[in-house]
């Protein structure tokens, strides 16, 4: 009985696991009606001045909340000077204005500002393929 009933377990673990592979890459996640698109891995490649400038994108009701800075190894002086002005650049925008608008960046910070744009529209284009 005991071993009639183990391949069919296994069949329905092994098919649970598969179905949800592609979308349990923490990219994404969702917390209280919130999306929340991390851009460590999607924009590995955007860098700043001193290499990649991952942040967080919270999205909800088609509209950008805020965006959450992470980690990184940009100049602090300069990164500080970016994320000063342009933080709040997308607070509340539309998706799709935040697609197509220009925000301006940092003088003096150009490539951290440049990243910082590159990565929120990555964020909007993940989002927007795979709510």
């Amino acid at each position: 009985m005991m071993k009639k009933l183990m391949i069919p377990c296994a069949c329905l673990l092994m098919a649970v696991a598969l179905m949800s592979a592609d979308k349990k890459d923490g990219t994404m996640v969702k917390e209280k009606g919130t999306y929340i698109v991390n851009t460590t891995t999607l924009g590995k490649d955007v860098m700043g001045y001193n290499g990649p400038t991952p942040l967080k994108v919270y999205i909800k009701a088609n509209k950008i909340e805020k965006i959450e800075f992470l980690e990184n190894d940009e100049t602090p002086k300069y990164w500080r000077a970016a994320v000063e002005h342009i933080q709040n650049k997308w607070d509340g925008m539309t998706l799709k204005d935040a697609k197509t608008k220009e925000v301006d960046g940092r003088t003096g910070a150009t490539y951290s500002s440049d990243a910082i744009k590159k990565n929120v529209k990555l964020a909007v284009e993940y989002y927007e393929k795979n709510k």
